[in-house]
């Protein structure tokens, strides 16, 4: 019988495999760290290298928005220039269409006048049937005698033609019949309803001295005057009489011509300070002349103003009566 060798399970040749397994496992291993890390330094470095591009991006646009900032500034001023600019630009266009307008009403007036020279000068040019002195017109039952005269003139939409925006040509030939009558004064003045001085002269004003160029300058002024007032020439005659009369000029003979159409006051209160600045004498003479010359526009064109018209005609009579004038009603326009 074959004696056999007991069987060895851990012997010599396979602690030697065994080892050098785990020798190949450690070796690959450690080859694999190294090669990771090869890679993480690869990657933290392309990563690197791309914060530094992106930094640099930042830089570029926060240098952009600078300059997009101070562009939009630059455009915003230029923006706001244009805007000025523009804004003048209407504005003088504004005032040259006034202009405009004032001109073309010059001119509608002017034309006017042209029309009635030539109708003049044509009816001139017929011959008469017999000469007949040359007397200049007086206005019905106004008072001659005053030397220095002031007009205090209604210039608010009533008393306007609404075909040229300019006064009634009635109103002007009026003004030019009652000049008519004092063929030479020491003062002339013109205030609208408002108290201003149509011819200038500041708030104060002062009379104009009287003369052809004087009395030319007052038609053409009035012909052409846009001023707009209320329809109330009470504050008008208290300027007249508070800044152009003088008390201490013993020959001064002050009379006030009134034109208009309307009054929207209470009547009483007028009259006493009219008697406050006008008072009478001992003989019941006071040193201004009011009279005044009203018009029917609040009644031939039904404007929608009330009994405007009539407060208008029943306080300038009293006025007139009181102070030594005369009230004219007109007719027509």
């Amino acid at each position: 019988m074959i004696r056999r060798r007991p069987t060895q399970i851990f012997s010599l040749a396979f602690l030697d495999c065994i080892c050098c397994g785990f020798g190949a496992v450690i070796l690959i291993f450690v080859l694999s760290i190294d090669s990771r890390q090869k890679e993480k330094l690869e990657a933290i470095a392309a990563y690197r290298k791309v914060i530094a591009e992106q930094l640099l991006a930042l830089v570029k646009l926060k240098d952009s928005k600078e300059d997009l900032d101070r562009s939009n500034a630059r455009v915003a001023t230029l923006v706001t220039d244009s805007r000025v600019r523009n804004d003048s630009l209407n504005a003088l266009l504004d005032d040259l269409e006034r202009k405009m307008q004032l001109e073309k009403k010059g001119q509608a007036a002017l034309l006017t006048e042209i029309d009635d020279l030539k109708q003049l000068i044509a009816a001139r040019q017929k011959k008469p049937e017999m000469e007949l002195k040359d007397v200049k017109p007086l206005p019905v039952g106004v008072p001659v005698g005053s030397n220095y005269i002031v007009f205090v003139i209604d210039t608010s939409g009533s008393m306007r033609d609404p075909n040229t925006l300019g006064l009634w040509p009635i109103a002007i030939r009026k003004i030019e019949e009652v000049l008519d009558v004092y063929p030479q004064v020491e003062g002339l003045q013109v205030i609208d309803a408002d108290g201003r001085f149509v011819l200038g002269g500041g708030r104060n004003g002062g009379w104009l001295a009287d003369g052809p160029d004087t009395r030319a300058a007052i038609k053409r002024t009035l012909r052409r005057y846009d001023g707009d007032t209320v329809s109330n020439p009470v504050p008008g005659i208290y300027r007249a009489m508070t800044t152009l009369f003088d008390p201490k000029n013993e020959n001064m003979k002050m009379g006030i011509y009134v034109f208009g159409d309307e009054f929207t006051e209470t009547a009483e209160p007028v009259l006493r300070r009219l008697d406050q600045l006008n008072p009478a004498d001992e003989n019941g003479h006071r040193k201004v002349v009011i009279n005044a010359v009203g018009f029917p526009t609040t009644i031939q064109f039904q404007f929608s103003m009330g009994n405007t018209g009539l407060k208008f005609a029943n306080l300038m009579r009293e006025v007139t009566y009181r102070h030594g004038g005369a009230f004219i009603a007109l007719q027509d326009l």
